[in-house]
């Protein structure tokens, strides 16, 4: 099956050998999104909410580089390093796919990536 790189300057460039997001027929494969600002490449500090909102904004520009938006997401994956910031992120999240939720996972983790305290990545379902 035939597979396209999406990718844009609107998120953070992969920081090892991965890409944005990959699509495979109508299905778009969105790689993890942690809270890197785009324009510095510099971690965008502050609390978790302050967090998940640039993770949400650069998931956002890597869907509209594939010509989609959130209301196309099928799955995500959150991942924390503090369950017990569930209920922040998810009310950030909740603002982002208030149309239609898709199907998620959220788990905690011991780290992630730059010391992000949050991740997402997603899956969405495109025109073919």
């Amino acid at each position: 099956m035939k597979h396209d790189v999406i990718s844009t300057p609107n998120a953070p460039a992969a920081i090892g050998p991965y890409s944005q997001a990959i699509r495979a027929g109508n299905l778009l494969f969105v790689s993890g999104q942690i809270p890197l600002d785009p324009a510095t490449g510099e971690m965008v500090h502050g609390d978790v909410v302050a967090q998940a909102e640039r993770v949400l904004d650069n998931l956002g520009a890597v869907l509209a580089a594939a010509g989609t938006s959130y209301a196309s997401v099928v799955r995500t994956t959150v991942f924390l390093t503090d369950l017990g910031d569930f209920a922040k992120v998810n009310e950030c999240y909740g603002k982002r796919f208030a149309v239609r939720a898709p199907a998620r996972a959220t788990v905690e983790v011991s780290k992630l990536p730059r010391g992000a305290k949050v991740e997402i990545d997603c899956i969405a379902l495109l025109e073919e």
